[in-house]
């Protein structure tokens, strides 16, 4: 079992305070938070003096994006919108060297130990990183099994909102259709060997997508944390002064 939580925040202090507070990994988004390529170095540097395994979810699956986010130095990548097993197998290729995969040799880059790794170890760096693909569709959820079975591909991460809404139950995440294309996701990895991801934001869900096979379980994230703390401590404020909120 693996908990990890998501950095948006522009923040690498911020990145290593959830690394310190004891994830075993955090992810850096560049989808959809407010880091980009130019201060993703000093997150990940960050995370990995902290402790965390350093993860990258990069803008799109090109292969330029995937392959910057390694050649600075991170740990694995998670892939985001992927509708089929076809666009997975190109995607992992970029994760791997030659000639396990298309990614560019550039031996002076910080994943490639900058330049300490000898032309003849270069391919056994390919084992270090992990490939995470996310399920955020019908396309990815009905492939679930399919790209489970691909090598190179480590964990399925569900992507709560994406797929909720995708499934036309757009936050209602107990739904029929919902919860069964949870245990789609968890019985694909189960039977190819690999971890089922999500990221969850509430307490209460914790327990029951761990029960239902859930190991690689994203607890949150910088902005939420923030968000969630700031409006207790404001509320608590008001209470004590006995004002009404608002």
């Amino acid at each position: 079992m693996l908990f990890g939580a998501w950095a948006s925040l522009d923040s690498a202090v911020a990145a290593e305070i959830l690394a310190r507070a004891g994830f075993d990994w955090v992810v850096v988004d560049l989808e959809h938070g407010a880091t980009t390529e130019a201060t993703l170095l000093a997150h990940l540097t960050a995370i990995e003096t902290a402790g965390a395994a350093a993860l990258v979810r990069p803008q799109s699956a090109e292969r330029l994006r995937i392959g910057r986010a390694l050649d600075l130095g991170a740990e694995g990548v998670v892939v985001p919108r992927l509708d089929t097993a076809d666009q997975v197998l190109e995607a992992v290729t970029f994760l791997r060297y030659p000639p396990a995969g298309a990614r560019g040799v550039a031996l002076l880059t910080r994943g490639a130990r900058l330049g300490s790794v000898p032309h003849a170890g270069v391919a056994g760096l390919n084992d270090e990183i992990v490939g995470i693909v996310q399920v955020e569709s019908r396309g990815a959820l009905e492939a679930a099994d399919e790209i489970a079975a691909i090598d190179g591909v480590d964990v399925l991460f569900v992507g709560p909102a994406d797929l909720s809404h995708s499934l036309g139950v757009p936050g209602r995440f107990e739904e029929p259709i919902y919860q069964d294309a949870l245990r789609r996701v968890v019985d694909a990895c189960r039977r190819h060997g690999k971890a089922a991801g999500i990221l969850l934001y509430v307490d209460a869900a914790y327990s029951p997508h761990l029960e239902l096979g859930f190991t690689f379980v994203g607890l949150g994230a910088d902005v939420s944390f923030v968000a969630d703390s700031a409006s207790a401590a404001i509320a608590a404020g008001r209470a004590a002064i006995g004002s009404p909120l608002g």
